[in-house]
């Protein structure tokens, strides 16, 4: 976002700049054609000027032409901003996880597990999975449902099983 207004203010004070260097130039070219100064060597301070001049566009140029990129193209501190979010959330995720898996049995954090890893599994793929009967499965996803852990959605004749957020 700042980078957004440093262009916008490097490109308006580039255009300020500009018009202000063009209306220099205008008035030393016209001094050089009053005083007839074209191929005159005695009019060097108006040649030398004009120069600097021309020098001061290139910059200016290069400094609108840094705006345009900045308000355009410069998206590096956002997208890392993101990304770091991003990971400490996931990370966050995990350490919650582990820390809630400790407090299961063996056949518990199975199903956890086959949940995490495939999210939206159904009730009898989970039982394919784990290898747990289907009683078991069904006894441990109410438990899981009662602690708010899991979710079940049925559809049609399928029980689909999906993490809650913790």
């Amino acid at each position: 976002m700042i980078n957004k207004k440093l262009g916008v203010i490097l490109i308006l004070v580039s255009v300020l700049l500009a018009g202000i260097f063009y209306v220099l130039v205008d008035t030393n070219y016209s001094k050089a054609e009053q005083l007839g100064c074209y191929g005159d060597p005695a009019c060097g301070q108006i040649d030398a000027s004009i120069n600097i001049i021309h020098f001061a566009f290139g910059i200016i140029g290069f400094v609108l032409a840094l705006g345009v990129y900045l308000i355009f193209f410069y998206s590096g501190e956002e997208a890392i901003l993101r990304r770091l979010e991003e990971e400490k959330n996931k990370q966050l995720a995990n350490d919650s996880f582990s820390i809630m898996s400790k407090a299961l049995d063996e056949n518990e954090k199975n199903i956890l597990n086959a949940v995490r890893e495939q999210e939206g599994i159904s009730q009898n793929t989970l039982v394919l999975r784990t290898g747990l009967s289907k009683s078991k499965v069904s006894e441990v996803l109410t438990s899981f449902e009662k602690k708010n852990l899991v979710r079940r959605e049925k559809r049609g004749k399928i029980n689909y099983v999906f993490l809650c957020e913790f």
